[in-house]
């Protein structure tokens, strides 16, 4: 497999934001996920659940709500403003007050026409969708209280809404209330605390199912305005419902960190006396389940504890397969680190700053697994905070450490780097080129003379750098007709090639001699995740978010031998299982067959040498081999080496001097920095 000294670095310290609204479209498959922050994250569930889209937050902007209308996506928060994102160009496309204070909810009516959002004035604003924007409609008739959480019939002809003690239910046209449905406190509750109806959900048959703040689930005839059952399903919150397609389940998030499922049940044949039945409790989170999502085959959940977590129904997927095992999203399917291999320097982004880190030094030499003292300790350099309101969106560190780069939704800022013995010097350069706008990724050339920065409609920016200033070179752009953003760069070492990968698939390749497109690699069905460009054979090698690994020749303009016969053979089933996407792909000078690839959970050196593992052998064999003699250990080895000896890795770098960095959050660290959850109740205590 290969030996090297590892620098175990634990000092990123990643925390991952509360989740606080999701939005499922069925049409897509596409999930849309808000944390605190105002960050929303896409998720492709026909692609391995892979996070395809990040828009970055911005100071002061908080997501209360979000809210898909066919392909568009808008979300409403507590500042008053409905929002609708610009999902090419990754940043909300416009705002549109509501003028009603804060807005708890969004939703819009299943024919897509409308939207409806509830404000903390009492009122439920109706808004008309139009091609290119939203335009207020009428309020509907205002209440005394905020308005926590809305429905629409599915006719479009009602709006449900939840406030505090009590739900109302609207004629979407006149605006006049037809129905009060008062919501009881509960058993032992104080008179003076008011019940909040944190969600509503309004079926076809009239039926409306709230959750509410005492931990009560009612199901109400909206026709007749009673009661028909009350479910307590906790001591604590419903923080959220969602219902099945079909409305045959609905499912309930709670502040004790369960999820409770109900399902429209017969206990008879005839199917005559029909019933919300509680049938399922799902335990995945520590804490508040703020969001909930019924999709066709799965729960979806997340809230305070930051995981996003997909539990397959069993009675809607086969059983032991790959759709049927639990996930749990937390780490994001992008890198946040950079690393100058040749400085041995750190790069870790924050939304709001960027860290420098020196690593440390170790004189001694050891035999494997020893670990070393240290001569120097990591240092941190810098610490350099963002300007304006919006997040940063990406960064990145030349590879001699001499140029740090970062961009927001707004602007790009470029810093040169001076390490000396005596310290560190910063000094930003003031003026940019005027293309340097609109920018999604950025990287560096490997002799650090380039900075190359994905702009709009898939285009890439070059910029020369030199000690006193900076140049615009020129724009590369492709002719495929893709309008989405380039999500991967990757140089090649010698500086002739620059790979670019976007959302839709497909991967170009530049000649950076020539300043133009050289070739387009096959679209492939599934979504990059991660690309590189070999140092030696100058292959380009791509993963993608279904696990496949392909090899493409840039001088031939084809898949290599290599990859074809991966493809033919096929991949080991659980390397196929595995359920976070490669992240970053290199490469050891000293073997050019070895290629490094990484997930959240293991390091694999591929050996392209020696043969594809069988599918009845052994994948993860590295411990067992150990142990064999020489003579049975080749015969039982195969190309893929793989290394589960560290915990959730956020980066994995080769550096110059041969050495591997590798760069871990462990989970334990995330939760202890996460609030305390309800107390609860256990045996014995």
């Amino acid at each position: 497999m290969g030996e090297f000294k590892v620098h175990r670095v634990r000092f990123f310290d990643y925390m991952p934001s509360a989740i606080q609204a999701m939005a499922f479209n069925h049409h897509t498959e596409r999930l849309a996920v808000a944390r605190t922050g105002g960050v929303v994250e896409v998720f492709n569930f026909t692609d391995n659940y892979f996070q395809e889209m990040v828009i970055p937050g911005r100071d002061g902007r908080t997501v209360e709500a979000l809210c898909w209308v066919g392909h568009r996506l808008f979300s409403a928060g507590l500042n008053g403003e409905i929002t609708e994102y610009d999902l090419k160009n990754l940043r909300p496309r416009y705002t549109v007050d509501a003028y009603g204070g804060p807005i708890w909810t969004i939703c819009a009516n299943s024919q897509g026409t409308r939207l409806a959002v509830s404000c903390e004035d009492g009122t439920v604003k109706v808004f008309e969708i139009l091609e290119e924007t939203i335009q207020f409609s009428k309020n509907l008739h205002r209440q005394k209280g905020r308005i926590i959480s809305l429905c629409w019939h599915p006719s479009g002809a009602q709006i449900a809404a939840g406030m505090m003690d009590m739900i109302q239910v609207f004629d979407a046209e006149t605006g006049h209330a037809t129905h009060r449905l008062l919501v009881e406190r509960g058993a032992g509750a104080s008179k003076s605390k008011e019940v909040v109806v944190w969600g509503v959900v309004f079926l076809s048959d009239h039926t409306i199912i709230s959750g509410d703040s005492a931990g009560k689930v009612q199901i109400w005839d909206s026709l007749t305005g009673t009661l028909i059952r009350t479910h307590l399903v906790t001591k604590w919150d419903v923080l959220a419902l969602s219902v099945s397609q079909d409305e045959s389940s609905v499912i309930a998030g709670t502040s004790e960190g369960t999820v409770v499922q109900f399902q429209f049940l017969s206990s008879t044949v005839d199917r005559q006396d029909e019933e919300w039945t509680r049938t399922r409790t799902f335990k995945n989170h520590s804490h508040d389940v703020r969001a909930v999502v019924h999709t066709d085959t799965a729960v979806v959940s997340g809230g305070m504890d930051t995981q996003l977590v997909v539990r397959p129904l069993l009675d809607k997927v086969e059983k032991n397969t790959q759709e049927s095992a639990l996930r749990k999203i937390l780490f994001p399917h992008r890198s946040l680190v950079g690393c100058a291999k040749k400085a041995g320097l750190l790069l870790f982004q924050f939304p709001n700053h960027l860290e420098l880190w020196r690593l440390g030094e170790s004189k001694e030499h050891g035999k494997p697994g020893d670990t070393l003292p240290l001569k120097r300790t990591p240092e941190k350099l810098i610490q350099l905070k963002k300007k304006g309101e919006d997040h940063i969106c990406c960064s990145a560190l030349s590879p001699c450490g001499g140029w740090l780069a970062y961009a927001t939704a707004s602007s790009v800022c470029l810093f040169r780097i001076q390490l000396s013995d005596h310290g560190v010097g910063m000094e930003k350069v003031s003026k940019l080129p005027k293309e340097l706008r609109s920018v999604h990724q950025l990287c560096f050339s490997s002799d650090s003379s380039r900075l190359f920065a994905s702009s709009s409609h898939g285009s890439v920016v070059i910029v020369a750098l030199n000690k006193l200033d900076c140049k615009y070179v020129h724009t590369l752009r492709h002719k495929s007709g893709s309008r989405r953003p380039v999500h991967l760069l990757s140089a090649s070492e010698d500086g002739k090639w620059l790979a670019t990968a976007n959302a839709d698939c497909e991967i170009h390749v530049y000649n950076l001699h020539k300043l133009k497109h050289h070739c387009s690699v096959p679209v492939y069905s599934s979504c990059p995740t991660a690309i590189a460009i070999h140092p030696t054979t100058g292959n380009l090698i791509s993963a993608h978010a279904d696990q496949q690994i392909m090899e493409f020749s840039l001088v031939q303009k084809e898949y290599t031998d290599w990859s074809r016969q991966l493809q033919t053979h096929g991949l080991h089933y659980l390397w196929l299982e595995r359920d976070t996407p490669i992240t970053h792909i290199d490469f050891n000078p000293r073997n050019p067959a070895h290629v490094l690839v990484h997930d959240t959970f293991m390091l694999c050196i591929i050996d392209q040498s020696q043969p594809l593992p069988e599918q009845r052998s052994m994948l993860y064999n590295q411990m067992t081999l150990k142990s064999l003699p020489v003579s049975d250990r080749i015969q039982q080895s195969h190309a893929f080496k793989i290394c589960k000896n560290f915990q959730h890795l956020m980066c994995v770098s080769l550096l110059e001097d041969h050495s591997l960095v590798a760069v871990e959050r462990p989970l334990l660290d995330i939760l202890s920095q996460l609030p305390a959850a309800v107390r609860q109740k256990k045996f014995a205590t």
